[in-house]
């Protein structure tokens, strides 16, 4: 089947209808179960190492493929390399005589930019370079060696002063950008490190788990302190990830229920209980190696919480914006004896010293006052009191930022510039129906984006948009507007971070800002049913929303100069320029599990469906 449309054609061959499935990887592969999508299996091809790379190390490449299908694709490249000059394999040579089997590229992508040059191969030198001796030492990269950017030897050292502790919003480190960009950003070893507290337990919340590799990031002191992981795998996948944990008896799991189709556990949060009191993480990165080196990822760290004098109340050590409330909420709404120490431990312990409103998701149909617990209607109710009405508040635009993208339905009235916008759109009590007027940006990275990225075509792996599911919306791709970094220093990483925020006309203030993990779906926000008295949603998700009143000011500055980081500012460091630049004509967005062979990425790589 053929459609068009103005960003481009696509055609779906008989034999992208079948699933085809790849060769099978040492280990069995985790796929995930995917809400929103059903894609095909995908071949991607790669270039031999460059001159400069030692051999790459059997242990750095046979990690098991973890995650979506799309993921899986993005691991699969190592498996089958294919040069771009060299792209003469049957499955290449099919999808080519098929019209690329997906959007027409312009004829401006025939020519490869400078940017990603064709890189010829040659032979290895007989050993690695002494200054690898060093980078032996350090966590291998996603995409092993020949991936590997070069990094400052104070990768893994974070700088408490430089630490900003206003907004307590922190990016991910990125290996291969300006060492300006990493100062005051955080990795997950830091994040585990005793800087921040001597760890006693802690419980692992999130979608996608390499426990082996979880376990390294841990220092050596805490490395056999007990975890929880609180997953949604059911069947084999459960029983892999079981598997996974055999050699550690300090890890213990907590099952997510999920009992609407589709939904999945795609919260990502930490509870670090420590020696000096408890401290909560909320985050965009999944707990694999790959999601935490040339991604952008985001995340909130609170306050260290200590604990409360013997005998205070339940009630005692509540914030202005009632997280312990809604955390606690949030945590009994898993039914899980697991969990139900970490809840009592919770209470013993003073959150008021956080900002942030917690704002999340769970599996359920919710009627009555407890449909506003949840999702998009949650947002709603917390932006209608505790946000005030802006004067020309149509001109002031929506912006939202992700990585994965859902049925929207057939035309924007079924529910993105309906129940959504009209949430987005909100703005103190007065705020009564959806501002058809408001313009509603959507940051989606094109596939120019993707192919120029420091991972190159791979970094499409967490982008998971399928043909399956684009081809039934065209209109929503005149929304979209590309991936740009420059503020950030991170252009060329690909987002999985998922922001929503709502921006002054001139782009120079935020009336709100919102880190999350949920994309654009209606299964992470929920949809409205029954005549708009019920709210459904699939999945589990977890965010923090910042309002400028819990802060006494009445809008968030933008900070134009977020690195490197500075304890004194009071800009909000937006992750990506704005505003940000709408697509052009020859843009498309990115798209998975459809063939790119027309121009090879940074790596001299083309990315091919099967």
């Amino acid at each position: 089947m053929s459609q068009e449309s103005q960003h481009g054609k696509w055609t779906l061959s008989d034999s992208d209808e079948d699933n085809v499935i790849p060769p099978t990887p040492p280990k069995k592969p985790n796929v995930k179960p995917d809400p929103e999508r059903r894609a095909n299996a995908v071949n991607t091809v790669t270039k031999p190492k460059p001159k400069s790379e030692p051999s790459i190390k059997s242990e750095e490449i046979s990690a098991p493929p973890m995650g979506s299908e799309a993921r899986q694709a993005a691991h699969l490249n190592q498996s089958n390399p294919v040069k771009y000059k060299n792209s003469s394999s049957p499955a290449a040579k099919r999808k080519r005589e098929t019209d690329e089997g997906g959007w027409n590229l312009s004829s401006s992508d025939d020519d490869a930019p400078s940017s990603a040059p064709k890189v010829k191969p040659r032979q290895s030198r007989p050993g690695p370079p002494p200054k690898k001796k060093i980078e032996d030492k350090r966590p291998p990269s996603p995409h092993g060696p020949a991936y590997y950017k070069e990094e400052p030897s104070d990768f893994f050292e974070a700088n408490l002063s430089a630490v900003s502790d206003t907004y307590r919003f922190y990016l991910n480190k990125v290996t291969g950008i300006e060492k300006k960009y990493n100062t005051g950003a955080l990795h997950i070893k830091e994040i585990l490190s005793p800087m921040f507290g001597t760890l006693k337990e802690s419980v692992q919340f999130n979608y996608c788990f390499d426990i082996p590799w979880m376990v390294k990031q841990y220092p050596p002191e805490f490395r056999d302190k007990p975890v929880t992981i609180v997953h949604g795998e059911k069947r084999e996948s459960k029983a892999r990830l079981i598997q996974q944990a055999q050699p550690y008896s300090h890890i213990r799991f907590c099952q997510a229920k999920l009992d609407i189709a589709f939904g999945t556990h795609h919260t990502k949060m930490m509870l670090l209980w420590y020696e000096e009191g408890f401290r909560v993480i909320i985050l965009t990165s999944n707990m694999i190696q790959a999601d935490w080196y040339q991604k952008t990822q985001g995340l909130w760290m609170s306050p260290l919480y200590p604990r409360l004098p013997e005998g205070s109340p339940e009630t005692a050590g509540e914030s202005r914006t009632h997280f312990k409330r809604d955390l606690l909420e949030y945590l009994r709404a898993y039914r899980a004896p697991e969990l139900a120490e970490w809840i009592e431990r919770i209470k013993e312990h003073d959150l008021s010293e956080t900002r942030i409103y917690l704002l999340g998701s769970t599996p359920g149909r919710f009627q009555g006052p407890d449909m506003e617990k949840w999702g998009h209607l949650k947002l709603r109710k917390l932006l209608i009191e505790h946000t005030c009405p802006v004067q020309k508040a149509e001109q002031w635009p929506v912006i939202g930022q992700f990585s994965s993208i859902g049925s929207m339905g057939l035309d924007k009235t079924k529910w993105l510039a309906a129940e959504f916008q009209r949430t987005l759109t909100t703005l103190g009590k007065a705020s009564s129906s959806s501002s058809p007027g408001t313009s509603v940006l959507l940051v989606y990275p094109s596939v120019d984006n993707v192919r120029t990225s420091l991972e190159g075509y791979p970094a499409g792996g967490s982008l998971p948009y399928s043909i399956q599911t684009a081809q039934k919306q065209l209109w929503l791709h005149s929304y979209f507007h590309r991936w740009k970094a420059e503020v950030s220093g991170r252009s060329s990483a690909m987002p999985h971070i998922k922001t929503y925020m709502r921006a002054s006309p001139d782009f120079s203030q935020l009336a709100w800002f919102l880190v999350t993990s949920a994309n654009l779906s209606k299964a992470a926000w929920g949809a409205l049913e029954k005549n708009n008295t019920q709210m459904m949603i699939r999945s589990y998700e977890l965010g923090v929303l910042y309002l400028p009143s819990a802060f006494d000011m009445s809008s968030f500055p933008v900070e134009k100069n977020i690195f490197p980081v500075s304890s004194s500012s009071a800009g909000f460091p937006v992750p990506f320029d704005l505003p940000p630049p709408h697509y052009s004509s020859k843009d498309q967005p990115w798209i998975w599990n459809i063939p790119y062979t027309q121009a090879p990425d940074t790596h001299g790589n083309i990315w091919v469906p099967s």
